[in-house]
Parts: C-alpha cells; sequence; structure tokens
C-alpha cells in the first residue's frame, strides 16, 4: 500500500472522528444538563431535588422522559372544540364562587380531558399524562399536579399538604396555577397554519388582559389595582 494511500485513510479516518465527535457534543447539548435544565426549567430543580442533590440522578429521569415523550406531536384542535373547553372553564371558575372543592374537581378533570384531546396520555393514567406533560409544558405542569393532589384519590378537593382540608385561599391559588397549564393546552400545535398560530395568540392575549375583569369576585381581589 503506497504512503499516498495510507495517508488518504489516516485523512479520512480523521474526518469520520471528527463528525462523530460532532454529533455527540450536539447529543450532549440537547439532552445534557444544559439542554435539559433549558428544557426542563423548574422541573429541573423539582428533579434534583427529588435526587436529594444528585443531579447525574435527576438529569438520568429527565433524559428518559424526553426520549420516552419528546416525539409526541399534539393534536390541533378544531375552534368550535376550543370555545367549548373555554366556556367549560369560565363555568368552573364561576362555581368556584360557591363550591370551591367542587370547582378544583372539576379543573382537575378538564385539565386532564383536554390534555387527552390534544394526543397526550388519557387522564386515566395520570402518571404517564403528567410525564408528558412536562416534557411539553415543564413550566405550567406543576399546577396540574397540584390540583390533582388536593383533589385526591376519591375525587373531592380534600387533601392539603398537612392532611386537613385545604382552606379556600389553597383552593384558589391551586384553580389559578392549573389555569396557565390549561391556557397552553388550548394554543394551537405547531403544526397549525401561521394564521390560526396568529389569530389564536392574539385572542389569548387579549383574553388574558382582560381576564381580570371576567373573573367571580373571589378571585379579583387578587388581581393588581390599575392605576
Amino acid at each position: 500500500m503506497s504512503t499516498g494511500v495510507i495517508i488518504a485513510l489516516i485523512v479520512i479516518v480523521a474526518v469520520v472522528v471528527a463528525v462523530l465527535a460532532a454529533f455527540t457534543v450536539r447529543a450532549r447539548g440537547a439532552h445534557g444538563g444544559g439542554g435539559l435544565k433549558r428544557r426542563f426549567g423548574p422541573e429541573y430543580d423539582r428533579a434534583v431535588a427529588r435526587h436529594d442533590g444528585d443531579v447525574q440522578a435527576a438529569e438520568r429521569e429527565l433524559a428518559a422522559l424526553v426520549e420516552r415523550h419528546g416525539g409526541l406531536r399534539e393534536r390541533p384542535l378544531e375552534p368550535a372544540e376550543r370555545e367549548r373547553y373555554e366556556a367549560r372553564w369560565t363555568a368552573t371558575q364561576e362555581h368556584f364562587v360557591d363550591s370551591p372543592r367542587e370547582a378544583v374537581a372539576e379543573a382537575d378533570r378538564l385539565v386532564a380531558e383536554l390534555a387527552g384531546a390534544r394526543g397526550y396520555p388519557d387522564g386515566g393514567q395520570y402518571e404517564e399524562q403528567a410525564a408528558a406533560l412536562s416534557v411539553h409544558h415543564a413550566r405550567h405542569v406543576q399546577g396540574y399536579r397540584t390540583v390533582h393532589r388536593l383533589v385526591g384519590a376519591n375525587g373531592k378537593a380534600d387533601g392539603s399538604s398537612d392532611g386537613a382540608a385545604p382552606a379556600t385561599e389553597e383552593l384558589r391559588a391551586a384553580l389559578l396555577e392549573a389555569r396557565a397549564l390549561f391556557e397552553d393546552l388550548l394554543a394551537p400545535a405547531r403544526g397549525e397554519l401561521t394564521a390560526k398560530k396568529t389569530e389564536t395568540t392574539t385572542t389569548t392575549t387579549a383574553r388574558r388582559e382582560d381576564h381580570g375583569r371576567h373573573l367571580p369576585r373571589a378571585f379579583q381581589r387578587h388581581q393588581p389595582k390599575e392605576g
């Protein structure tokens, strides 16, 4: 084998090794500590806390979640379907004024149903559904966990963090927190037309800006005063 051929083979091997190294670095950036922390935000910190500060164990857990649910694509909602969900959430908030516990239980069921409609695991598989939501809605999934914890296994909002019946203020905070995930789930899926995205985003923004004027009195006192 001539010297020229040997040199050519060495160059080819070096190029292949460089390409593989680049892919490895990219993969680590997407699924490694920095990428996972950016993707999961507060969920990253919760995972580390669950593992008593063991960052590597937390990152293995989160990377496994991405592997299992990262390829999920949300199913688009029809406009009429989206309006029905919005109307039901409004009714749930209004119901809170007279029956806070029942309203929180309704919110728990409604978020689970909407998530299922968007293509996430069925609400009957709560743990799997929450895990998938944590991958795609990491910044708001905790609100769903909170209402689900308060509702408990019997379907009634009577489980607080200290074992006592939750106070109205705790129920109100949970419902408001869960609303953020609910609104995220109502937003258009990535594959929908740009025009529909723009229209829905504008509508959602207007609804959020105007939300304080339409909240029941039980919620309005938590809105900042104008002026």
